[in-house]
């Protein structure tokens, strides 16, 4: 017998949009001011983006981790895990507004460094717990994934430079 799927649902979908959505904005504040001037001044290696890359990318990836939550929400109540699948994901975004924090608004590069690991490793984790519950909803975090690596040596690089 094939599996019942459930309908698409507007509102749980938009809720699970916004989350994301919200923490890029959220990150966004933190960065504005210092993009425009501390920045600015940094040594950044050659392969470094131009910065009007980095907004529309985040943008694309906050939608991609809204869709792959809202895929994970609407299997919650057969889905084995599905309160640690929701914690997991929630200390990824904390951990994702605390890069921004820590290497825009606080300038601290070393520690910005640090959390970006732990970040990238919580993002990994939180793919493959996804993955176990939806299988597109895994696969949605390959590209913050590899974002989220090459974020990791630009900052390492910074790092170094500075």
């Amino acid at each position: 017998m094939p599996k019942k799927t459930s309908k698409f649902q507007f509102v749980p979908f938009l809720i699970c949009l916004f989350i994301p959505l919200f923490v890029g904005f959220l990150g966004s504040m933190l960065t504005l001011d210092s993009v425009k001037t501390w920045y600015l001044t940094l040594n950044k290696p050659a392969f470094n983006p131009p910065n009007a890359v980095f907004g529309p990318v985040w943008s694309l990836l906050y939608v991609l981790m809204g869709i792959s939550s809202y895929l994970v929400w609407k299997k919650r109540k057969t889905a084995m895990g599905y309160s640690w699948a929701i914690g997991i994901y929630a200390l990824q975004l904390l951990l994702n507004l605390m890069w921004s924090f820590l290497f825009f608004y606080q300038h601290q590069i070393g520690f910005a460094l640090i959390e970006i690991g732990l970040l990238l490793l919580t993002i990994i984790i939180n793919a493959f717990i996804f993955y176990r519950i939806d299988k597109t909803a895994g696969w949605l975090f390959v590209p913050y994934i590899l974002w989220v690596s090459f974020a990791s040596y630009l900052t390492y690089s910074i790092s170094l430079l500075n």
